[in-house]
């Protein structure tokens, strides 16, 4: 993310992008984050933008899923919606986190607010407590400071980057 992405937004919008930053930056082996709404649209991530000279960069470093932070927005929602349908019929509660190891890498999903959820894309190295760890200190940062208003006001803000990037 870059100074630019965040200019005109408000103080909390701002701060869950440095939030993001910070994770992405502290935690080694993750290769791709994601805030994904209840209703599965992308609100914030690590790819630094959605345009050519991000996807080149891709070349040099991987990103997330296929390299796109909506693949790993699709993804964590279809866990999210998965997951919150076992609990339900095992009647077990909320779903806290869910993790998905794999051979060449590792998915964790981690509820925010709201139905809101976080989603890491990990390497197969990457320290699963240690990641835990970083998502849940977002977890209790971001929930709170997540509201609807600050939701539309990242979504807007997704989308106006994305039409500029297509231009």
């Amino acid at each position: 993310m870059t100074a630019s992405s965040t200019f005109g937004l408000s103080s909390e919008a701002r701060n869950l992008h440095w939030l993001l930053t910070n994770l992405v930056e502290e935690v080694p082996g993750l290769l791709s984050v994601a805030v994904v709404s209840s209703d599965g649209l992308l609100l914030l991530s690590s790819d630094p933008g959605r345009n050519a000279e991000a996807r080149t960069a891709e070349t040099e470093r991987p990103s997330g899923p296929k390299g796109s932070s909506a693949d790993l927005a699709t993804i964590v929602s279809g866990i999210g919606s998965l997951t919150i349908g076992a609990a339900k019929l095992m009647d077990a509660g909320g779903v806290k986190q869910t993790m998905v190891a794999m051979d060449e890498g590792s998915v964790f999903v981690m509820s925010i607010s709201d139905g809101s959820l976080l989603g890491v894309h990990g390497s197969p190295d990457c320290d699963m407590s240690v990641v835990a760890y970083h998502m849940a200190l977002f977890v209790g940062r971001a929930g709170h400071v997540l509201t609807p208003e600050l939701r539309s006001e990242l979504r807007k803000s997704l989308e106006s980057d994305s039409m500029g990037s297509t231009r």
